[in-house]
């Protein structure tokens, strides 16, 4: 991530194929990625207009689909 400049999601999933965008209610949306094979997922906040990542939850495939993380952002 410190090596690239991404301006938008576009950009970012241009070297992260895995990632996805995920709105949580009435906010903005997060960004998750598939980490060890889909065991994992990663879940980011990024503001491209500081270049600054926040890492919210890293949690494995069967706890994310649970979706209770939804509601705690």
């Amino acid at each position: 991530m410190r090596m690239e400049r991404f301006r938008h999601f576009a950009d970012l999933r241009r070297c992260f194929r895995s990632a996805d965008q995920v709105r949580v209610g009435s906010g903005n949306p997060v960004v998750v990625f598939n980490i060890c094979g889909n065991a994992c997922r990663l879940i980011c906040a990024i503001h491209y207009n500081t270049g600054k990542v926040f890492l919210l939850r890293f949690l494995t495939h069967a706890e994310y689909n649970k979706d209770r993380w939804k509601d705690e952002l």
